[in-house]
């Protein structure tokens, strides 16, 4: 007789081993999303670190860069009487304190009723940009105002109801501005080619335009948002700073190339990538080249680009400093010393140095080609090409001072000291 054996199955074990494995894989499964989370965190936190350390934004970060000597100076002379400020404004006024807090705080700049809403609209705040340095000149923290692509009608009327910001220098202070400012374009590029002109004979800047047709209002006789020419343009402007660089002894090169002729297909959306195309071309051509000047006019009214200087006016500058260049900062320091110098010597001319990312721009302008690169806007759609010319000639004296500056510098110790010896 068989005997017929069964295996007792423990219920409470298999429960319990089951529940063990369910633990481990959900301890498994939480350790896995945790870990997963970590690492997105850890990405997104570098590549914000990233881009805050390329693009400074308009809070305290970079406070001490985006105001000017004048300010401190300001600061000091509440404490010290003889410093104090000779001016009829106080740099520290209680409404350019409150203005400053106001934006820092809300963003939104109270002499620029656009910015209220810029953030909450597409395509209104495209244009904004980060206050670098501030001059002078430049009293309500107002940038550049871009192209937007889009002219209003023929007979439209911006009338000027502002006046023109005034600065008084003493006469003794002034260095000698030439005089004689011709509005046309006889007397440009007679000696932009000469090497008699120049110390050494090189090439050292080139000036080009990467929207080559800007032109003015008062040159057009017309009144339009975005008055174009395909011949009286900011390229004259371009021709008179190389040639007063040349008389002063620093050689230039300027391209005044027409991409809108010169162009199959043109698109004004490419404007930087075909003067970029301009610059390597001259790069290789000439090895002397230092100085690299992207020559443009501004889109605001003549209040906002105007400034009178001992009874004349001037068409003001604002400087460009592109993010989208990684090493940004190199430009910028190459900018801050012209910005310094309009300063010192022409208050009121410079609006200052101003940052742009790709966000609201080219954001690189060709400035990663050299160090020794930026954006100048001279003037807005209202300015006459004497007051244009009138400006050239000063930034053209404070070029040659700081490229002459640099050379001294990199002179060799045998020549700086055979010349003291002298």
């Amino acid at each position: 007789m068989k005997t017929t054996t069964f295996q007792t199955i423990h219920i409470p074990k298999l429960k319990q081993r089951m529940m063990q494995i369910l633990v481990t894989g959900r301890t498994f499964a939480i350790l896995t999303i945790c870990s997963m989370l970590f690492f997105i965190l850890l990405g997104l936190g570098t590549m914000l670190h990233k881009q805050v350390n390329t693009s400074p934004t308009t809070s305290m970060k970079g406070f001490a860069a985006a105001v000017s000597s004048h300010f401190f100076l300001d600061m000091i002379g509440m404490e010290i009487p003889h410093m104090s400020n000779t001016s009829e404004e106080p740099i520290l006024s209680k409404q350019k304190i409150g203005a400053f807090l106001f934006q820092m705080l809300t963003n939104v700049n109270p002499m620029d009723p656009k910015s209220m809403l810029s953030h909450e609209m597409p395509g209104l705040g495209r244009d904004d940009a980060v206050p670098l340095r501030i001059g002078v000149g430049n009293d309500t923290m107002t940038g550049p105002e871009d192209y937007h692509d889009a002219a209003l009608p023929k007979d439209e009327v911006h009338p000027n109801d502002l006046p023109t910001p005034t600065v008084d220098i003493p006469k003794k202070d002034v260095p000698a501005i030439p005089e004689k400012v011709p509005v046309k374009d006889t007397d440009i590029g007679k000696t932009a080619n000469d090497p008699k002109q120049t110390a050494s004979g090189k090439k050292v800047v080139f000036i080009y335009h990467s929207h080559n047709r800007e032109s003015w209002n008062p040159v057009l006789g017309e009144t339009v948002k975005e008055p174009s020419s395909a011949k009286k343009n900011i390229t004259l402007v371009g021709k008179r700073l190389a040639n007063t660089l040349e008389k002063l002894g620093v050689g230039a090169m300027h391209s005044s190339t027409d991409y809108m002729t010169t162009m199959k297909s043109y698109s004004w959306n490419y404007s930087y990538k075909y003067s970029r195309a301009t610059v390597k071309e001259a790069m290789a051509q000439n090895d002397d080249l230092q100085y690299f000047f992207d020559i443009h006019r501004d889109s605001q009214k003549r209040e906002k680009t105007t400034v009178k200087i001992n009874g004349k006016d001037y068409a003001q500058v604002f400087f460009i400093i592109g993010h989208g260049n990684k090493n940004w900062r190199q430009n910028e320091a190459f900018a801050s010393k012209i910005h310094d110098k309009l300063e010192k010597d022409y208050p009121g001319i410079s609006r200052g140095v101003w940052g742009k990312t790709s966000a609201n721009g080219n954001g690189e302008y060709n400035q990663s080609l050299s160090p020794n690169s930026f954006l100048i806007e001279i003037g807005g759609v209202d300015n006459t090409l004497e007051e244009s010319y009138r400006t050239a000639d000063v930034l053209a004296q404070l070029i040659a001072d700081t490229y002459r500056n640099a050379e001294k510098v990199n002179a060799p110790s045998s020549d700086r000291s055979g010349a003291k010896g002298k």
